[in-house]
């Protein structure tokens, strides 16, 4: 397993190395650090070709000897094209990506590089909150369960990464109460309960005999509500589906993944439609 990250010598590009590395040591992969620099427009050298290069091998020094890291200057018309063609020749399994530089500390902005490979990506994309610094092994990973098409593959995903990477597997059933329907929010609720507890139930019967599996129900007047109501682990990694409306085998960030990026402190990777679980 291979996984492309999308560096640049900032806090951004510090963030997703930080998450790629722990990442690594989970699943015992290698690292391909990827900076991309525009074409010149003169078909002359790219400038800054020496400086990316010599922060690339910095970079790649600070990870832990156990990972394999290699390093990547590619030229492209977009950093975010680069990185979906690095992906493609490096035959990688995730792109790793940080935060936009002006969130919140330990919360999301999807940036426009982030934002375009979200809409055009055919792999999963690990995003990593700002100020991201957990270089370990995972935890947890918990998985956002919904009731919409589509919603048993990311299961499928999450149950398979959680029992190869032998990690407790969380589902987290969101729900966002209406306050001029409150009559109908205990039913909101109680349904939310009903359909998290058979999913969990398909979850166990995935599962290896005896795995950790278990479910959390969360509401609030919002989706950030509900998150800010969840407890999380430093090392817990969410999984969630792309949107219904995504092309087949693509990525596209729905409306509920949009809120939770908004609000989750900890790592988020996002699954295309239709993802094959034996790259998982």
């Amino acid at each position: 397993m291979r996984y492309v990250v999308g560096y640049t010598e900032n806090d951004r590009g510090q963030d997703a190395l930080e998450l790629a590395t722990s990442l690594a040591l989970t699943q015992s992969a290698g690292i391909d650090l990827v900076t991309v620099l525009d074409w010149p427009q003169d078909g002359s050298a790219a400038p800054g070709t020496a400086r990316a290069a010599e922060a690339l091998e910095r970079a790649a020094a600070s990870v832990p000897s156990a990972v394999k890291v290699t390093t990547h200057v590619r030229l492209a018309d977009s950093f975010a094209a680069g990185l979906l063609e690095a992906a493609a020749e490096l035959d990688a399994g995730l792109i790793v990506i940080g935060a936009s530089s002006n969130g919140l500390l330990r919360r999301f902005t999807v940036g426009s590089v982030a934002n375009a490979v979200l809409h055009s990506s055919p792999l999963p994309v690990a995003l990593s909150p700002r100020g991201y610094r957990h270089r370990d092994r995972f935890t947890r990973m918990s998985c956002a369960v919904g009731a919409r098409a589509g919603a048993e593959a990311v299961l499928d995903v999450a149950v398979e990464s959680a029992a190869r990477r032998s990690l407790p597997l969380r589902l987290i059933s969101l729900v966002a109460l209406d306050q001029r329907e409150a009559e109908n929010s205990g039913e909101a609720i109680n349904q939310a309960h009903r359909h998290a507890n058979s999913v969990l139930v398909r979850a166990v019967e995935q599962l290896p005999q005896g795995h950790d599996a278990s479910i959390m129900v969360a509401h609030g007047r919002t989706i950030e509500q509900a998150i800010d109501d969840i407890e999380w682990d430093a090392g817990e990694l969410v999984i969630v589906g792309s949107s219904r409306l995504a092309q087949h085998s693509q990525l596209f960030l729905g409306s509920t993944a949009n809120k939770m990026l908004r609000a989750l402190p900890v790592p988020m990777v996002v699954v295309p439609r239709d993802w094959n679980l034996a790259a998982a």
